[in-house]
Parts: structure tokens; sequence; C-alpha cells
């Protein structure tokens, strides 16, 4: 399951909690498009925003509906405790695997961070994935630290960040890190921006927030790189780019991914946690014309 299109639909909520039939439309349709596998309550799905019961709860809807569809779930959260317990609520709830970052409020340090991945793997009986995030996490994963992680019971793949534009300097950047990890490992690109670089430059999987409200376009860039095609996976993330500069000139992708759920019907407004909003009105526009133009799915 750690390799292909792994797709982060959003968790729709408001504030009186989560809108759970929106939830199960965004599954219904990556189902539909048959992704490689759905990961639920990653950085996309606002995990950090809900309480443990509301993410048991959306974990066992995305079971319950995500048919042959591999679930991965994240399990991050700021106290070890807590993430021992969510790793007990995924392996109950029937899910594949998890993913988790080490998140944090005050910033961990490199030998913190092991322990933390030390505990939760020999916890485990299902596989886990690193998410390496340090844009929310604020924590820099060393190649050598990979390596050591990668030595733990039940790690099967790692989240890295973008790689780099140049396609030698991506290659030379995701095979330094397999150098450090067992051949069983998957590399996971992130960044949807740099996501074909990241395919065309060795990785076996990416883990897309694009894919969990566009799973056919996502899938087209997949299957292209997959395919060994790797011009044409280029060609049609280029397409992409100013979906991918929307992104950065509003913080991120999660606003725009929200907007772009509201703007097909799929979720309600407002759908992401207080203070967060998804596109004011120009900015949903901008996006309305894109999705027509590109013909985005």
């Amino acid at each position: 399951m750690f390799c292909g299109l792994s797709a982060f639909p959003l968790t729709p909520m408001n504030e009186r909690g989560l809108d759970e039939a929106a939830f199960v439309r965004l599954i219904g349709r990556l189902v539909t498009a048959n992704v490689d596998s759905i990961c639920v309550l990653g950085s996309t799905g606002n995990y950090a925003y809900l309480t443990m019961a509301e993410r048991a709860r959306a974990l066992r809807l995305a079971v319950e509906h995500a048919g042959n569809i591999p679930v991965m779930v994240g399990i991050g959260a700021l106290r070890t405790r807590d993430v021992l317990t969510l790793a007990e609520d995924a392996e109950a709830a029937g899910v594949s695997g998890v993913l988790m970052a080490p998140m944090s409020y005050q910033k961990l340090l490199p030998e913190e961070v092991f322990g933390l991945y030390e505990a939760i793997t020999h916890a485990l009986s299902i596989p886990l994935c690193v998410y390496d995030n340090p844009a929310t996490t604020q924590f820099v994963f060393s190649d050598e630290l990979h390596g050591q992680i990668a030595q733990l019971p039940n790690v099967a793949s790692i989240k890295i960040p973008g790689v780099p534009e140049d396609p030698l300097e991506a290659r030379s950047r995701v095979e330094r890190l397999r150098a450090q990890i067992p051949s069983h490992i998957t590399v996971g690109i992130s960044g949807d921006g740099c996501a074909a670089n990241g395919l065309n430059a060795g990785c076996d999987a990416w883990y897309s927030v694009i894919g969990g409200v566009f799973p056919t376009t996502a899938l087209a860039i997949t299957r292209a790189a997959q395919a060994g095609n790797a011009q044409e996976a280029t060609r049609l993330s280029e397409r992409l780019q100013p979906l991918w500069a929307l992104f950065s000139e509003f913080g991120g992708s999660l606003r725009v991914v929200a907007a772009a759920a509201q703007l097909q019907g799929l979720v309600e407004d407002p759908c992401l946690p207080l203070p967060l909003k998804a596109l004011n009105k120009e900015g949903r526009q901008r996006l309305g014309e894109l999705i027509d133009e590109l013909g985005l799915s």
C-alpha cells in the first residue's frame, strides 16, 4: 500500500463537529477513482484540530466506506501517551497502516524523535509511514536519523518533503536517502508541485493533497511516472503550475483544496476548523476558473 497514489482527503468540519456525510462523499470519490490507498487524518485532514473521539470516529468511517482500498491514518499527537492510544484505535478499526509526524509545541531533539518512533513501532502490529514534514513540525530529519528509525520494527515507508527541481539533483536526493535505509522501505514524495519530479527520481509513492479532491488528475501523473514516461508526468504536472502557484500564494495547499471541494459541491462552507478559513471570494473565483480551464477531476 506504500506505492502509487496515496490520496489525502479533507476532514470536513465546522464548530459543531465533523461533517460525516461530506467526509463519506470524499472517501467514496476516491474509491470510485480507484486510488492506490487513502490516508485520512494527515495534515490535509486537520488531525491536530480534532479531539481523540473525533479522530476515532473519522477513521472508522473511512475504513467502513473505503471498500477494498487500503486505509492509512495519521496518529501524530503532542504526547507519546496519546500517540499510543491513537495507534490502538487505528489497529482496532482495521486500518492497513499508520502515518506519524513528530508533532510538537516545544521543538524536539533528534534523540527525542527517535525515542518517539521507538516507542510507537514496538507497540504496533501494522506498518508505519514516517512523516517528514518540517513545514509544520519545525523538525528537520537527517538522512542518518531516517536510517536509524528505519531499523525499527514495522517501519514501511518514509514520506519526504519536496525534492530539487533539477532531475539529476532530485535523483541524487532520493538515492542518498535510500543508501541509509533497508531496501524494503519505500520512499514517498509530498509537496504536490514537485511530485512528478519525485516520482521520476525514483520515489515509490505520491502522498498527495490534490489526490484527495482531484484523484483522476493525480492518478494520470502517477501512472505516467510508474510507466517510465517521465516526460508525460512532467508535462501533466507543469500544466498544473497555476494551481501550484495558488498553493504558494495562500500559505499552502489546505485552503485551496478546501475551497475546491466546496466549489464542486462535495463539502459545505465552512469546512475548516476556526480560525482556518478557505479562500476569499476573489481566490475562489480564480480557483473555479482554473478547475474549469484545466479540467481537474
